[in-house]
């Protein structure tokens, strides 16, 4: 009787199927922006909250090059901006979509992006105006960075053909050439204490160009808000700052099961306190009902945690 228990055992450990791994791949962007140390973060809550879970971090081109990458199921959740988000989702070719991106799904939005316009300050480079004729980065080729880039200069009647010289750069890149006095001024668009722009203002003395209200509200797109960048922000930058922001959020995809997109949200809002040690811009996250509005439609996993904390019906 023992050896027909034990070898029935043994039949019943055979036949039951080992708990698959879940991999899950976090799409950041440059390693010197804000998205790949919350990407880190993000890698070390999941690791934990997500049994099973095999977690890892791609660096990008950030939110265009993210979004193309989840269409196509290379990633279970990214980081974009809230315009590239709608122009993808429209399918908007000359933002970099070559057809509308109908398996997008959205986890929540988190914290606002701020556009920094940074500019050595003997330049004399002092408002939008003063850029034409100088050598300015733009941002990678049709990153989400570039796209703004072109919103906020062509709403302050510029084109790229104003300047002297226009580089498609990555932060840490323009950084490099402004050090190097080979570059006049950058646009940036990340989280406030951005790495990039902290390591230039330590090395040399920069200006931020101030976005005015009344360009922000010719963009015309309602993801671009009026914000101010505190004063100390960055080293040597003394007085508080008028620009544009638009926010940031994580973006999965329709293939990615309810119960995975469900614990990645859940995880994400409930440790809060280990994205903020990754990086300050994360204390604008916060979980209300702005969360949960998106151009594009919830994940059913993420719609499920929004209702059992009382944000949607």
């Amino acid at each position: 009787m023992k050896r027909m228990l034990a070898a029935l055992g043994v039949c019943l450990a055979t036949a039951l199927p080992a708990q698959a791994d879940e991999f899950i791949t976090v799409l950041t962007g440059g390693t010197s922006g804000v998205y790949y140390p919350l990407g880190v973060a993000l890698n070390g809550v999941y690791s934990k909250a997500i049994p099973n879970a095999k977690v890892t971090v791609q660096a990008t081109k950030a939110s265009v090059e993210n979004l193309n990458l989840l269409q196509s199921g290379r990633g279970e959740i990214a980081f974009t901006l809230g315009d590239s988000l709608s122009d993808a989702w429209k399918g908007t070719e000359e933002a970099g979509f070559k057809s509308k991106l109908d398996k997008l799904r959205t986890i929540g939005g988190i914290y606002p992006n701020y556009i920094q316009i940074v500019a050595a300050k003997d330049s004399g480079i002092k408002t939008l105006a003063d850029l034409k004729g100088k050598r300015v980065s733009v941002g990678a080729p049709k990153s989400g960075t570039e796209l703004n880039a072109r919103a906020i200069f062509g709403a302050a009647g510029m084109t790229y053909r104003d300047f002297a010289k226009t580089e498609y750069l990555p932060f840490a890149e323009s950084v490099d050439l402004m050090k190097n006095r080979q570059l006049d001024a950058t646009l940036i668009s990340a989280g406030l204490g951005v790495a990039a722009v902290r390591d230039l203002s330590t090395s040399q003395e920069i200006a931020i160009v101030s976005v005015p209200e009344d360009v922000v509200q010719k963009v015309g797109d309602p993801a671009y808000i009026s914000e101010t960048i505190p004063a100390n922000t960055y080293n040597g930058q003394t007085e508080a700052v008028k620009t544009v922001a638009i926010r940031n959020l994580l973006v999965t995809h329709s293939g990615v099961s309810e119960a995975t997109a469900y614990a990645m949200t859940k995880a994400t809002f409930e440790n809060l306190e280990q994205l903020t040690a990754a990086h300050a811009a994360a204390k604008q996250i916060k979980l209300d009902a702005g969360t949960a509005k998106s151009p594009v439609p919830l994940h059913p996993g993420a719609a499920k945690y929004y209702k059992e904390k009382g944000l949607i019906q």
